[in-house]
């Protein structure tokens, strides 16, 4: 069955920050610091999901989807990140999990959507080898609670986002800048995933995936500066978490005077066999030759396309391309392809028509991939509702659904009521 679905993050919506005996994350800790935010904004209330979460699997109904791609709070689930569960914590989830189960929706969790808890990142977070081994007694407790209905699991999402936006520019929870120093963030998260894949499998769970973060990069011009170049981003965004999942091995950082320091027997974890790959795709990257800033590469913007209100181009037939590649350079070793995560943020208008023609142009690349003989086996739209957009605050608006922040009332828009003949005809 191909998975037709919608994607969110436990703290861009969930809100309910101090109830139940959920514990502090870095995002409370960043979003609370003056001048991390856009306006100051903070995920205390988001979209209230964890009250209003009937209301949200209504929609989901509504709109016809057969699966849901959400993420598991850490800190509501171990609020230190070590030690005994929260039952409370526990308990939502299950009720979650259930509500989905009822309304014949596939749940998909993630464990991990960047919100360590604070705790941990007191002890050095991703920084520190230990948060690996407590990452993988977090998925033991969630899957003891629930895998005898959750089948498919997601590890981490996009831990090349959280790795530079998190630790290496300080731009995302923890704020810390880095640079390549942060580099130790990526093994610790890969060997977490590895770890966690462990704990999944001896709880039962039938398919486990990781989500990264790729983007086709294309090189400037057809000089060797600008092909080399481009290379050496490739390896740092795409290669560094994708190689060592499906390869066992890194790909060569020689251009940043880095190496990964790896201990005996880790990429073997880290290797796992896995179920699939969750890939999120929102733009290609152009790249150059590197200028005076001490990094080996230019970013030099995609340009000749239309952009989102975040300013990022839509540029459809990067995924087919980018699905194209990941085909040719793992072969065989390249697991089913889950997309989960694609979207835009658009103007706050009910008539979203640029987020119509974004998600028609990529469900076109998707079945151009599929023509080509790219095996994709799910589609989730980013994101269901709006929601806190992490730095940006609320200022981006990705949802299908509109959300009104002061009232949290939902009002789908056109690009729902689209989405849902797309899958259902008949419906209209």
């Amino acid at each position: 069955m191909f998975l037709w679905g919608t994607a969110t993050a436990a703290y861009q919506i969930e809100g309910a920050v101090t109830e139940d005996g959920r514990g502090v994350s870095i995002w409370d800790t960043f979003s609370h610091e003056p001048g991390r935010t856009r306006d100051g904004h903070t995920g205390d209330v988001a979209c209230d999901h964890y009250h209003r979460w009937p209301e949200d699997i209504a929609l989901m109904s509504g709109l016809g989807v057969n699966a849901y791609r959400f993420s598991i709070a850490w800190p509501r689930v171990q609020p230190t990140g070590t030690g005994e569960a929260n039952p409370k914590g526990l308990d939502f989830y299950e009720r979650l999990v259930d509500g989905l189960l009822d309304a014949g929706i596939t749940p998909a969790p993630t464990l991990f959507h960047w919100d360590l808890p604070q705790a941990l990142q007191d002890r050095g977070g991703w920084m520190n080898r230990d948060t690996s081994q407590y990452f993988a007694e977090y998925a033991a407790i969630v899957a003891d609670r629930l895998s005898d209905r959750v089948k498919m699991w997601i590890t981490l999402n996009e831990p090349f986002i959280h790795m530079a936006y998190g630790y290496g520019l300080g731009i995302h929870a923890p704020g810390q800048a880095l640079l390549l120093d942060a580099l130790p963030v990526a093994h610790h998260q890969l060997l977490g995933h590895g770890l966690a894949v462990q704990a999944l499998r001896a709880s039962g769970a039938e398919q486990v995936l990781i989500t990264n973060n790729c983007t086709p990069v294309r090189p400037g011009s057809d000089s060797e500066a600008d092909r080399a170049a481009a290379d050496a981003y490739d390896a740092l965004h795409n290669r560094l978490f994708n190689d060592p999942v499906l390869l066992g091995t890194y790909p060569d950082l020689s251009a940043y005077g880095v190496e990964m320091d790896v201990r005996d027997g880790d990429l073997d974890v880290i290797s796992a066999p896995l179920d699939g790959l969750g890939v999120n795709y929102y733009n290609p990257t152009r790249i150059g030759a590197p200028t005076d800033d001490g990094l080996p590469f230019t970013d030099l913007g995609i340009t000749g396309h239309p952009t989102t209100a975040f300013g990022w181009p839509v540029v459809p037939d990067g995924l087919r391309e980018l699905l194209v590649g990941l085909r040719d350079r793992y072969g065989a070793a390249l697991p089913p392809i889950h997309i989960t995560e694609n979207g835009c943020s658009t103007e706050d208008t009910l008539d979203d028509q640029d987020r119509i023609a974004f998600l028609d142009g990529h469900l076109t690349a998707l079945d151009q991939a599929g023509a080509e003989g790219v095996d994709v086996r799910g589609y989730f739209v980013w994101s269901l509702l709006d929601n806190f957009e992490w730095a940006e605050g609320y200022h981006q608006r990705f949802g299908l659904v509109q959300v009104d922040f002061d009232t949290q009332r939902r009002t789908p828009r056109a690009s729902y009521t689209w989405l849902r003949n797309r899958l259902s005809p008949d419906a209209s």
